[in-house]
């Protein structure tokens, strides 16, 4: 297996990156189950239910590219020490709101923190892997999305068998704070790669500083610009199923807490064997026709779990290819980001290329609520979901191959296989 040919550094790095994202996912996930009790409890609707996403999206986005440019600065693993006590904090405090407005802030404030994890982790598991394991490495740290979903739903589950749904609600965002201190403890003993310690001296020597706004420069315009939009398309379509399906499958397909969290639970264990299925693909069949494979198949899921009429038992057998390729497609994308950026910038670009695309694609879930007030739930969710991935497959054919790149201090962007 790949992961015996890795060190020990090495090896170190996946488990922190690995436990850090399945907090992050846990912590972010645990609001969309809430969502029916919070309508029933506060009277609040479906539209403002997808403005508190929204917001925590549009803020997680600010704090990516914000932990980015700092990681460049400052180094990855101290700021990565820094996102996850942020934000599971605020997730505690969530536990304490009484009404959406604070709710709203809390979540907005815990997105800051949110939004730096992925973009800096994905960044140090790039410089920490080799490259023909990458894609795999990435992906396997995507890959603890799903368990902690899943741990989301277990705990959605046993809380409101336990407490009245009143209280429920309350204890899952105080269980966000417990593995912070886990997290932070294994991040004390890693280091950061030895590539950007190499970076950093370089410039040194040469009087140079990161500035972030090269990103921006004729060089690297173009892939910044593309590559923001496949972020775009695939986060969009990916929240705007995630943060209404729970309520899709209560309110339009009538389902309990216990038959809701089975359904859900189909879904995620499909979406673990896609994020692993993929990150080996991206290594072996290239990055973008990994993206451009599962976009076209999970649009055409998305749209039989919820646009054609289907009965409670084939929607049950749909949830495990509609999770496969619905989580399936980010798995390449820590690594492809990392690639398109050379070292001095790439926390810069990583964290605007994908955080850019989650602040446009988090107006899917307050736009999905929205539109729910004229048209069904399911087919809003299929519209949207549609117009992302379709936007995913044009980006992919507008961006370079990047299979097989290695990642050294003096690299330059787009080295890489045509």
């Amino acid at each position: 297996m790949w992961l015996q040919e890795t060190s020990k550094a090495e090896r170190k790095t996946l488990v922190a990156a690995f436990a850090g994202y399945g907090v992050d996912a846990f912590d972010y996930m645990i609001y969309t189950f809430m969502i029916p009790t919070l309508i029933a409890l506060w009277g609040m609707t479906k539209a403002e239910a997808g403005y508190i996403a929204t917001g925590a999206l549009i803020t997680s986005a600010i704090g990516g590219w914000l932990a980015g440019i700092l990681a460049d600065r400052y180094g990855r693993v101290r700021i990565l020490q820094l996102t996850v006590l942020w934000f599971t904090v605020f997730t505690f405090l969530s536990g304490f709101t009484t009404s959406p407005g604070q709710l709203l802030v809390t979540r907005a404030l815990q997105g800051l923190g949110f939004g730096g994890e992925w973009s800096v982790g994905s960044v140090l598991i790039a410089e920490m892997i080799r490259a023909r394991h990458r894609g795999k490495a990435v992906g396997l740290v995507q890959s603890s999305w799903a368990v902690g979903w899943g741990v989301a739903a277990i705990a959605f589950w046993a809380a409101y068998s336990l407490f009245a749904p009143e209280m429920a609600w309350r204890v899952l965002f105080w269980l966000g704070i417990l593995p912070a201190l886990l997290i932070l403890y294994i991040r004390r003993q890693i280091k950061d790669p030895e590539v950007y310690h190499a970076t950093r001296a370089q410039m040194k020597k040469d009087g140079e500083s990161s500035n972030f706004l090269e990103i921006f420069s004729p060089a690297l315009l173009r892939t910044t610009v593309f590559a923001s939009l496949l972020a775009t398309g695939m986060q969009g379509a990916y929240y705007a199923v995630t943060t209404w399906l729970p309520t899709f499958l209560k309110t339009e397909r009538h389902l309990s807490v216990l038959n809701t969290s089975g359904y859900l639970l189909v879904l995620i264990a499909g979406s673990f064997a896609g994020y692993l299925t993929s990150a080996w693909l991206s290594d072996r069949l290239g990055r973008r026709q990994c993206f451009i494979l599962f976009a076209i198949s999970a649009g055409a899921l998305v749209v039989g779990y919820t646009l054609v009429p289907v009965t409670d038992a084939l929607m049950l057998v749909l949830g495990f290819p509609l999770g496969f390729f619905l989580s399936g497609i980010f798995s390449g994308m820590g690594a492809y980001l990392s690639e398109l950026f050379p070292s001095r910038v790439r926390g810069s670009g990583q964290g605007f290329c994908y955080n850019f695309g989650r602040a446009v694609g988090s107006v899917c879930p307050a736009l999905v609520g929205y539109l729910s007030t004229s048209i069904p739930l399911g087919t809003a969710i299929g519209y949207l979901a549609g117009a992302g991935y379709l936007l995913v497959v044009i980006a992919a054919l507008a961006l370079p191959e990047t299979q097989g790149m290695e990642l050294s201090a003096g690299d330059e962007a787009l080295a890489a296989k045509a």
